[in-house]
């Protein structure tokens, strides 16, 4: 009987020491690469594991080899890996339309744009053509057009171009009839262009509503198209994430419906849109948060764009005279609405190009927040702010900035802004000592969806033709390390997500991309052209 005893007790404690030389189980080893995780120390790494679609831990490759028991591995050749990059301020659904639309972008002339309208409706034979990306300032003749040719040549056929920033488009005369717009029609929050008592076609912010009013809605399997096309875009340039500054509620819950049923996987950052609609559905409500859709603030448009002239001015453009820009709302209407996400659990994130329309942000801004914490309200652009003002910069009140609007406007913005005005314009690095973070973002279709085009121009400043030489401002210029941190873990902090996700850290989704070459050393000019090998969202393979 004791030996039976005696032998049991000897099976359990083998038993009990086979079981303590297991290794815990995990799903993926990445090795052999070069790794910015972008944590508290801005440390590097040579590889991580992945378990359950988050990051379990960092290491050496023959320390975590050791550690755990691996499904599969992942040998990277010594390539780059960095956390997925977050675009802090993108229109991923608009991406996703335009695609459907004439690509008006790179045109250099009103006589390209025509040809373009011209062979896009050839093949596509649509009842109202629409279409974005021209920019007049990039012509011979610097000068918006009208619409005297399109009227010529599509005399049945409305037509809605839309300029690259979005803040003007070019109307023919049957779009005009359809919208209903007359020399007459007011023009409050815009412009409508009239010379010689006679309609332009050119409209500019708030009566370009008018014409989207009256072009039907996109069917909803076009609408599901536009969001998986505009997936696929942003997984081949290495997002993971993308903020959606302006969309509404509709929008919102497809793309709720698409993330559940598994073919959209990208995660999304929305902002509602400033519609009495939307703010009257969500601000009376907990913000709606899942592992790839947040919907917690709401996007105000403060003023229109710089290149349209839109921008709201404290003094007169220096090359228009008494022409200020406008306000796209009435700053009543703003601080109203302002104070209606204060009291709501909602974060604000305000449009604001010009030194006047920040000017209101930043002292509203300043004037609810001052007893909050923790707000994280945002500017988005933060474009051109007047030398005194910032001061109210912080971690409260966040500047969200695009740095290819720097290398897209250089050429004109001092034309528009004069040479003491533009000293306070583009200031990214002012922007980030003064608030300790900066969210950096592409805007795109505005510009392009490249987010190595942003990290060219928030570090070298410059164009993609290598313009100007030296850099443009080069005392605004960011850092590699600041900039990385601005398309990733800040950004994240700017959406109040930085607990799961812009870094690569454990208990972090496993986001991540693996880069052809190492962007924090290559050359400079080399920035622009760096490929995305591969794109991973929660330890999937998306690209």
């Amino acid at each position: 009987m004791l030996k039976n005893i005696a032998g049991l007790f000897l099976l359990i404690g083998l038993f009990s020491a086979c079981n303590s030389n297991e290794k815990p189980a995990a799903d993926l080893l990445v090795f052999n690469a070069e790794i910015y995780t972008v944590d508290d120390d801005f440390s590097s790494a040579e590889a991580f594991v992945i378990k359950d679609g988050k990051f379990l831990e960092t290491g050496t490759t023959e320390y975590l080899e050791n550690k755990y028991d691996f499904k599969e591995k992942l040998d990277v050749g010594g390539k780059t890996i960095i956390p997925g990059i977050i675009d802090a301020h993108a229109h991923f659904y608009r991406l996703g339309l335009q695609q459907q639309k004439v690509d008006l972008t790179g045109t250099q002339s009103f006589e390209e744009v025509v040809q373009r309208i011209v062979d896009f409706q050839e093949t596509r034979n649509v009842d109202f053509i629409t279409g974005r990306g021209w920019d007049q300032n990039d012509w011979e003749v610097k000068e918006f057009p009208n619409k005297d040719t399109l009227d010529l040549l599509f005399p049945d056929t409305p037509i809605a171009i839309t300029r690259i920033d979005g803040h003007a488009l070019l109307a023919n005369q049957a779009a005009l009839y359809l919208a209903g717009i007359t020399v007459n029609t007011p023009a409050d929050g815009g412009a409508i262009e009239i010379e010689n008592g006679k309609l332009t076609g050119i409209l500019i912010d708030n009566p370009m509503d008018l014409v989207a009013n009256a072009q039907e809605e996109p069917s909803l399997e076009e609408q599901t198209t536009a969001l998986l096309e505009a997936q696929k875009i942003s997984f081949s340039y290495g997002l993971t994430t993308v903020v959606d500054a302006g969309i509404d509620k509709n929008t919102i819950q497809l793309m709720d419906s698409l993330h559940k049923e598994g073919s959209l996987k990208i995660r999304i950052y929305a902002m509602i849109s400033n519609t009495p609609e939307n703010l009257n559905f969500y601000l009376g409500k907990d913000p709606l948060k899942t592992e790839r859709l947040n919907v917690r603030s709401v996007k105000f448009y403060g003023d229109g764009a710089l290149g349209s002239r839109g921008a709201a001015l404290k003094e007169p453009y220096s090359d228009k005279d008494g022409h200020y820009g406008a306000l796209l709302s009435p700053i009543e209407d703003f601080k109203e609405t302002a104070k209606r996400v204060a009291n709501s659990k909602f974060q604000l994130n305000t449009h604001a190009i010009g030194d006047s329309a920040n000017s209101v942000v930043l002292k509203t801004y300043d004037e609810l927040l001052s007893s909050s914490e923790n707000r994280r309200w945002r500017v988005e652009h933060s474009q051109v702010i007047d030398e005194a003002e910032f001061k109210y910069f912080s971690k409260n009140i966040i500047p969200s900035v695009q740095p290819t609007h720097a290398t897209s406007d250089m050429y004109w913005a001092e034309d528009r802004l004069g040479a003491k005005r533009i000293e306070g314009a583009y200031a990214f690095k002012k922007l980030v000592d003064q608030a300790g973070i900066i969210a950096l973002g592409t805007d795109f279709p505005v510009e392009e969806v490249s987010p190595f085009y942003t990290f060219y121009a928030a570090v070298a400043r410059k164009d993609l033709e290598n313009y100007p030489e030296g850099g443009y401002k080069m005392d605004q210029a960011l850092s590699r390390e600041e900039t990385l941190k601005g398309m990733t873990i800040w950004a994240a902090y700017s959406n109040f997500e930085e607990d799961e996700k812009g870094s690569i850290e454990p208990g972090k989704f496993a986001d991540f991309i693996i880069l052809e070459k190492n962007i924090m050393k290559v050359p400079e000019d080399e920035i622009p052209s760096i490929k995305v090998s591969q794109t991973y969202v929660n330890g999937e393979q998306v690209f």
